[in-house]
C-alpha cells in the first residue's frame, strides 16, 4: 500500500507524467509548490537522452516552471558516469543529439566521435532525434567487431501530443536485428538513478531514504521497474504510455495506480485517492 503523506522525496518522470509534449498538465505547478511547502523534496528523473539538463531547464521555464540544474537526474548523466568508470580513455562512437554529446562532454567524458573510423573502441547511443542512416550504418559496421555497445535508455517509444515516436530502445532493436549485438542499457529500469537521487537529497535531509521515496511515472518497464529495483515506493500514472489494462496484466506491479499526478495533489490537500 502507498501512503502518499509519508513520502519525503518524489522522483518524477517528465514526459507523460508532469507534461505531455509541450503541454503542461494543469495540476503540475500547484503540486510542485505544495510538495516544497510541506518541507519535502522532488527531482525530475528522465530517461530522455535527446536533451541536456540545460535544455530541460529552458523547457520547464517555457512551461512556467522555475527549475535549477540540480533538480534533475538524467540518463545522459548516468551514462557519462558509467563511461568514465568503465571505458575511460576509449575512443567512442556516439550516436545522439548534439545536446547528448555536449552533456557527455560536460560531465567529463572524453574521446567522443560522431563519425566512423576503424579504431573506434565502443559504440554509445541515446535517444537520437537527429538520427540518420549513416549513423545506423556506422553502428552496424562497428559492431561486427567485439566492442562494447552502450545505450542511454531502453524506452521503446517517446509519447507526444499526437501519439508516439520511436525512442532509443527501438533504434537499438534495429541494430540488434542487423548485428545480433544487444546493448548494455543505462538509466531506468536500472536502480542507479533513484539511488543517486536519494543519496543527493539525503545530504540535505537525513530523513530521506528508499522507504520514503516515491518514483512516479507512466511506464512500467522503465519508471516503475527502476523504483522496484532501487527499493523505493512506486506510483504508476495513466497520463502517458500505459493503460490500466496493460498495468493489470504486467508482471511488475506498482504500489499504486492513479489517473494522473493530480491525485497526489488532492491527497496532500487533504483528500483521498479515488
Amino acid at each position: 500500500m502507498l501512503d502518499v503523506k509519508k513520502i519525503r522525496l518524489y522522483l518524477f518522470d517528465m514526459d507523460g507524467t508532469i507534461y505531455l509534449g509541450d503541454n503542461l498538465f494543469p495540476f503540475t505547478k500547484e503540486l510542485l509548490k505544495t510538495i516544497r511547502e510541506t518541507g519535502n523534496h522532488y527531482l525530475f528523473m528522465t530517461n530522455n537522452s535527446s536533451k541536456s539538463v540545460s535544455d530541460y531547464v529552458k523547457k520547464l521555464a517555457r512551461l512556467g516552471i522555475e527549475a535549477a540544474e540540480d533538480d534533475f537526474i538524467t540518463s545522459s548523466q548516468a551514462t557519462a558516469d558509467y563511461l568514465k568508470k568503465n571505458l575511460a580513455g576509449k575512443k567512442l562512437f556516439v550516436s545522439g543529439t548534439r545536446s547528448f554529446l555536449s552533456e557527455l562532454a560536460e560531465n567529463g567524458v572524453e574521446n567522443i566521435h560522431d563519425s566512423y573510423s576503424e579504431d573506434i573502441e565502443a559504440v554509445v547511443t541515446g535517444f537520437d532525434t537527429e538520427l540518420t542512416f549513416a549513423k545506423l550504418e556506422a553502428m552496424s559496421k562497428l559492431l561486427t567487431r567485439d566492442i562494447p555497445f552502450i545505450a542511454a535508455n531502453p524506452d521503446l517509444v517517446c509519447p507526444t501530443e499526437y501519439g508516439y515516436v520511436p525512442d532509443c530502445g527501438s533504434v537499438c532493436a534495429m541494430i540488434t536485428n542487423a548485428t545480433g549485438k544487444k546493448p548494455y542499457y543505462i538509466g531506468k529500469p536500472r536502480p542507479e538513478m533513484p539511488l543517486f537521487a536519494i543519496e543527493r537529497i539525503n545530504k540535505l535531509d537525513s530523513r530521506v531514504c528508499a522507504e520514503n521515496t516515491l518514483v512516479v511515472g507512466d511506464r512500467i518497464y522503465t519508471d516503475i521497474a527502476s523504483g522496484v529495483n532501487a527499493g523505493t515506493k512506486t506510483l504508476l500514472v495513466l497520463s502517458g504510455e500505459t493503460t490500466l489494462g496493460q498495468a493489470k496484466a504486467h508482471e511488475i506491479k506498482s504500489d499504486a495506480i492513479f489517473d494522473d499526478c493530480g491525485v497526489i495533489l488532492d491527497i496532500l490537500k487533504g483528500g483521498e485517492a479515488k
